[in-house]
């Protein structure tokens, strides 16, 4: 095992308040301050960043942080964790000496990689950190919360007074329960049928994955249905549904589109569609992304719930999940800098997306139609 530097490479980090529509969460709790802190780097928090997450200035003072006054302050620190990707008004505070480490979703979002790529700055992305089996550690939290939180809302508006057919998810004794699709069976999409099925749904879960299904299978004793997705099954069974969750992931890509403009003008009036995947793009082709403040649309009679950060809505969970996860990997890169630690840990090299105004990761730039430069030849060059 590689001991830690004597020195960090990265001696000051900066938390900037989330200025996303609706965005409570925090990217790093007073408990990531102390570990920081304890390695000799600096965390500077601008005044307020955590208080929509119930943490106050004085918690994170306590822990050894300094509270800056402004968005500016904490941006001009060597590295920056966020939540969410850069706002247009956020953009000048991009550098070329600037390391920022948050959830960027560049497929969704090629206005924030053009002006990643432009500025220069070292990009890494929470939602690209990828293991070598292929699992997404820092995804995996705001997926299980986004997942939970799905059959929540598609309840919610799923009720007469806000829109909906008027059917109660578990139905009541001698009348059937709502008819749940859920489309895919990765964290958000299992965890989306876990409480849907607890909310006493009849659910449907697809994916084209046998071994998850049966795996989902053996998990839930037949509670869940799973069927593997096609055209037909697809086109049946959406027609049929009270609440469909799109939960389709590819990982820096665009979500497929899976539910076609045809099959949303098959539903019932007065369904509802949480499609989930719309920070990837969604995988429903009637979807585009909302807010918290404003977060359905009426289209062929069908509610859309498209919230972009969903996990925004319950931010002191979210924010916990979030950084005990990301707490690691942010120190990591902290402690040995962005070369450094992307050739000591595959993982987060995979994480990176842009450096010196290159395209570091294989699938957001095939999206993009940029040209991918390997990350170790981007710190070489």
């Amino acid at each position: 095992m590689t001991s830690a530097p004597a020195h960090p490479a990265i001696t000051t980090v900066g938390v900037p308040k989330e200025i996303k529509t609706a965005e409570h969460r925090v990217a790093m709790t007073p408990d990531g301050v102390r570990e920081f802190e304890r390695l000799g780097i600096t965390v500077h928090v601008e005044t307020g960043a955590g208080e929509g997450a119930s943490v106050s200035d004085d918690d994170y003072r306590a822990a050894g942080a300094t509270i800056v006054p402004t968005a500016a302050d904490a941006w001009a620190q060597q590295m920056v964790v966020k939540v969410k990707e850069p706002k247009v008004e956020e953009f000048a505070f991009l550098r070329p000496d600037l390391t920022l480490f948050t959830y960027l979703h560049l497929a969704a979002y090629p206005e924030v990689a053009q002006a990643l790529i432009a500025s220069g700055c070292t990009s890494f992305a929470y939602e690209t950190v990828q293991l070598p089996g292929g699992a997404l550690p820092l995804l995996a939290p705001m997926s299980e919360v986004a997942g939970r939180l799905a059959p929540q809302m598609g309840a919610h508006y799923l009720e007469r007074h806000n829109g909906g057919r008027g059917v109660l998810m578990g139905g009541a004794p001698g009348v059937q329960p709502a008819k749940v699709v859920v489309l895919g069976a990765g964290n958000v999409g299992w965890n989306s049928a876990w409480i849907a099925a607890g909310m006493e749904a009849e659910v449907v879960l697809f994916d084209k994955n046998l071994d998850r299904l049966r795996w989902v299978d053996q998990i839930n004793k037949g509670r869940i249905v799973t069927l593997a997705s096609n055209r037909g099954a697809l086109e049946r069974n959406i027609a049929d549904a009270d609440l469909v969750i799109g939960a389709v992931l590819v990982a820096g890509g665009r979500a497929p589109v899976v539910v076609t403009e045809d099959m949303v003008r098959t539903m019932k009036p007065g369904a509802v569609i949480v499609d989930v995947a719309v920070d990837q793009g969604g995988c429903i082709e009637t979807i585009h992304e909302t807010t918290h403040n404003d977060p359905v649309y009426v289209q062929h009679g069908v509610l859309h719930y498209a919230v972009g950060n969903m996990p925004g809505a319950v931010p002191h969970t979210s924010t916990y999940a979030l950084t005990n996860a990301t707490l690691p990997y942010q120190i990591e890169l902290a402690q040995y800098g962005a070369p450094a630690a992307c050739a000591k840990d595959p993982a987060l090299a995979h994480g990176l997306n842009t450096h010196a105004g290159q395209v570091t990761n294989a699938p957001v730039a095939e999206f993009l139609g940029a040209a991918f430069v390997d990350p170790a030849a981007a710190f070489a060059g």
